[in-house]
């Protein structure tokens, strides 16, 4: 079974998590009185290692973002802080995790993004503590009066704050002179503050893609890089990088690869990116396109002027999507999630070369019933798993590289 949004067909393991679709956080039987704040009834969760090693997890439930904090690997949490509550408006669809960054000050920023109307339109609210502890009130990320949603956020090495959001103000500029603007566009923003107010705002790149998230990391000069699906010429859906000069102007996107997917509509299916010790840039991402169709990666090593030529990633058959990346040293890892038609899996590799070659895939998980995304996360030593399902709940899995 699957929903057709435009022409792309939406796996119904990941059905639940669209927006707007009645009943959707229900899953198997039982599932439909799960509707409280707490991570049990969570629909997405997103990790995060500070320097101490502590796990702190940020997660929609209930109409509500909250965050808590783990000393065991997962295994107890604190009292959950509720960062946020908007009942049916918080966006929490499969591809909207709240976002968490972390300084090395332990200071935190927990961004999200809650509808306005029925349309889709929304808001990216910001929350920000000195040590998650206690949070700000939410603050807008911008003042704008269009449509922000699927923030981004990355500390560069200087302690400044770099955000990134899908924006309609120039769709809605075209509209009220009476044009068809199709997509989206990305703004970009810098806080010096970490998070509590930011300036610079502006749009980085036109023509995107309105519903599939963005990824972002910093690279080796320091410049935030984010990966993003373009619109190129009228109905083109694939992915380009975008990266910032030293006086934070936004360079010209150069594309990741032509794989022609030609489609009236959103995928809901956004990329992953890591940049590795090395400066390599490594991009995962989903296509239906002409040339190629399923998961693939590629890697680039002269800042994103050119990429090796796509990889295939998983097997197409089972729906593999939903990537995650994550680089440390020369040591890369890929996640992402796999349907056999009755299972959901979250499957690894592992690259101990910088991407160049990739040891075979794993099977880490497999579950029932609704299952997140596997997001990878990691401190200075280990690499682990994080996976929210509803049959085991969290879990955070050590990796090891065989």
């Amino acid at each position: 079974m699957a929903l057709i949004v435009g022409s792309h067909a939406v796996p119904a393991h990941d059905m639940r998590n669209m927006p707007g679709m009645p009943g959707m956080h229900a899953g198997a039987s039982g599932e439909e009185t799960c509707v409280d704040l707490s991570l049990k009834c969570a629909s997405v969760a997103t990790p995060f290692l500070d320097a101490h090693g502590k796990l702190w997890l940020a997660w929609s439930a209930g109409g509500a973002v909250s965050i808590a904090s783990s000393v065991d690997g997962g295994r107890h949490f604190s009292d959950p802080i509720v960062v946020g509550r908007y009942g049916s408006r918080l966006d929490a669809g499969v591809e909207a995790h709240p976002q968490l960054a972390v300084d090395e000050k332990g200071r935190m920023v927990v961004a999200y993004s809650v509808f306005k109307d029925e349309n889709w339109n929304a808001r990216v609210w910001v929350a920000t503590s000195a040590d998650g502890r206690a949070f700000s009130a939410p603050h807008p990320i911008s003042h704008d009066a269009a449509s922000q949603r699927f923030p981004v956020l990355a500390f560069g090495r200087d302690g400044t704050l770099f955000a990134a959001w899908i924006d309609k103000r120039t769709v809605a500029r075209a509209s009220q002179h009476g044009l068809v603007q199709p997509g989206a566009a990305i703004a970009y923003a810098w806080s010096r503050d970490a998070g509590a107010t930011f300036s610079g705002e502006a749009i980085g790149e036109d023509h995107t893609c309105e519903c599939c998230r963005l990824d972002a990391a910093i690279d080796g000069a320091g410049h935030p890089v984010v990966l993003f699906r373009k619109i190129y010429g009228v109905d083109e859906r694939d992915h380009a990088v975008l990266t910032f000069s030293q006086d934070h102007a936004p360079l010209p996107a150069r594309r990741v690869a032509v794989d022609h997917w030609h489609i009236e509509g959103c995928p809901h299916h956004g990329p992953a990116l890591a940049v590795s010790a090395d400066g390599a840039w490594h991009a995962a991402w989903m296509t239906g396109g002409e040339a190629r169709q399923g998961l693939f990666y590629a890697r680039s090593t002269d800042e994103g002027r050119s990429f090796s030529a796509p990889q295939p990633v998983g097997d197409a058959e089972r729906q593999a999507g939903r990537p995650s990346l994550l680089a440390r040293g020369r040591s890369v890892w890929l996640a992402w999630k796999e349907f056999d038609g009755e299972r959901i899996l979250a499957r690894v590799r592992h690259s101990s070369d910088g991407g160049r070659t990739w040891s075979p895939d794993r099977t880490i998980g497999t579950v029932q019933g609704y299952a997140d995304r596997p997001l990878l996360v990691g401190d200075g030593e280990r690499v682990y798993l994080s996976w929210l399902t509803r049959e085991h709940g969290y879990r955070l899995i050590e990796l090891d590289a065989s």
